[in-house]
């Protein structure tokens, strides 16, 4: 009797995991966003969140643990129980941290579960008004007449705008400086004073300006036009650069081992979720397209950023510390 209990106790510890999986998700769910509120990342994650709670009938709760290039945050959901109930909003700026940070506590590539894409945006090639080209061929002619002259903001190094700075400069064999801000808001103001010739910004951020005449837009500097700004060339084909493609993105990921029942309802949900028509519009407004994609399809889509922001990160002379 005692033999045939122990069997039963065993059967039962296997049957109860499977259970709580196929009820999931049973209460509330924590997304961390590595950044502080009120930034695009964590308004594509409260965005994401709330509509993801409506489709899952529970509570998707957004935790804030800014820090680190992310990386703070990104810790934190790595070390989470593996249970489908800590998710983290992963950000492009996270497949550039392998090539900034010598020691991560965490591997982008090992330590998470990939659940789908759910945005993307790209940056502008933008200068000041008083710049002579009007076009990237233009810029590109004005620079090698004047080497060093020409300066561009970005904001920091290793961030998204540096790295499109110094791919610039390599594809299109100029030498634009690189001046340094602290984020986007000192960057454009330097940029709408003539302070600063030009920067790669976000949609976003830029386009209020380019309507009102005050900054001029040249290319979009990822490899295809975006439907935000369709008129507008992209920097591959405007300036004869092809290997010209960077951009940003944003998705969802869990920690490593969560349950691919778990893994597949999240995914179902964000694919519904990139085709709302409110999702459009809300994403629209930030320069932002709505995305879905497989667990397989986003994380071999990772594994590519991680590589190319690496082999960036090597031509622009940045070492990780």
């Amino acid at each position: 009797m005692k033999l045939i209990n122990g069997w039963f106790a065993i059967a039962i510890s296997f049957l109860v995991p499977l259970a709580s999986a196929q009820d999931y998700p049973a209460r509330p769910i924590r997304l961390v966003v590595s950044y502080p509120a009120g930034g695009s990342t964590d308004i594509v994650a409260r965005t994401v969140g709330q509509k993801l709670s409506e489709s899952l009938g529970v509570s998707v709760v957004a935790d804030n643990r800014p820090g680190a290039g992310g990386t703070i945050g990104a810790n934190i959901a790595a070390k989470a129980p593996a249970d489908g109930y800590t998710l983290l909003m992963l950000a492009g700026s996270h497949a550039m941290a392998p090539s900034l940070y010598l020691k991560l506590p965490y591997e982008i590539t090992r330590d998470f579960a990939p659940i789908s894409i759910s945005g993307k945006s790209t940056y502008l090639l933008v200068t000041h008004p008083s710049v002579p080209a009007n076009s990237v061929k233009e810029l590109i002619a004005l620079a090698r007449s004047k080497p060093g002259y020409l300066n561009y903001a970005s904001t920091g190094i290793g961030a998204g705008p540096h790295l499109a700075g110094e791919m610039f400069n390599t594809l299109a064999k100029v030498q634009i400086t690189n001046i340094i801000y602290k984020g986007d808001a000192p960057a454009i103001a330097d940029l709408l004073g003539g302070h600063v010739h030009l920067a790669f910004l976000a949609v976003g951020v830029t386009s209020p300006y380019i309507r009102t005449g005050k900054l001029k837009a040249l290319g979009i500097a990822s490899a295809q036009r975006t439907p935000l700004m369709p008129e507008l060339p992209t920097i591959a084909e405007a300036g004869g650069l092809k290997d010209f493609d960077i951009s940003t993105w944003w998705g969802l990921v869990a920690p490593a081992d969560t349950s691919p029942n778990a893994i597949a309802i999240l995914s179902t949900a964000m694919a519904k979720i990139a085709a709302m028509p409110d999702i459009k519009a809300r994403f629209g407004e930030l320069g932002v397209e709505p995305a879905s994609s497989t667990p397989d399809q986003f994380g071999a889509f990772i594994r590519s950023e991680v590589q190319k922001y690496s082999e960036l990160a090597k031509a622009a002379g940045i070492k990780p510390e």
